[in-house]
């Protein structure tokens, strides 16, 4: 019998990750949908950084970034990717490993579309993890970009999103004296079901 209860209720650990993003998004100060985004570049070696999950689907974890960036061109090359998404204020965290597939078609054109209008040509303008010469030379292209789009300005398409298909998901929620509750939901592939397990702390 199952002692999953309260929080952890229920078999869909997407429905249980929308659920805790929600209690989060009333005590984050900033940023309660900010999750660590790690990859791997070509010599094996770790990369993390801060981006933020745009959504929570039925099956999947999308973000969007520039496809040039350095954590596009990671996730290119292995196809896969983990976060850590963590909130202090209720002292609880979700750990997502899984495989990655662009998302390029009129959702991540949706999305775009629902961005600031400076946002949207900043994604234009910038030309994302590469060198740059200067401050000046950033809104100088942010200038020129502007004269080119107007308004109105499309998706660019070197500019989209990426769902994180997952074979792991772990719920952690602080406990007395670091007895922490754990469980973890794992599959084989996203064709097949779930098994879920409580870790020790």
């Amino acid at each position: 019998m199952s002692d999953r209860t309260g929080i952890f209720a229920g078999d869909d650990p997407f429905s249980i990750a929308r659920l805790w993003l929600a209690e989060a998004e009333k005590s984050e100060i900033n940023d309660p949908n900010a999750i660590a985004l790690s990859t791997v570049d070509a010599d094996g070696l770790p990369n993390a950084r801060m981006v933020l999950l745009k959504d929570i689907e039925d099956d999947a974890f999308v973000f969007y970034t520039n496809y040039g960036s350095a954590k596009a061109q990671e996730v290119e090359q292995g196809g896969k990717a983990a976060f850590v998404m963590h909130w202090k204020s209720l002292r609880r965290q979700i750990r997502v490993r899984g495989t990655v597939a662009r998302e390029e078609g009129p959702q991540a054109d949706a999305y775009y579309a629902s961005r600031s209008l400076k946002s949207r040509l900043g994604a234009w303008a910038s030309d994302q993890s590469k060198p740059l010469s200067s401050r000046t030379a950033l809104m100088a292209e942010v200038a020129k970009v502007t004269a080119q789009q107007g308004p109105s300005p499309k998706r660019p398409p070197f500019w989209g999103g990426y769902r994180i298909d997952p074979v792991e998901i772990e719920f952690w929620a602080d406990g007395a004296f670091r007895l922490h509750d754990r469980f973890v939901w794992r599959r084989d592939s996203a064709e097949t079901e779930w098994k879920i397990n409580r870790l020790n702390p």
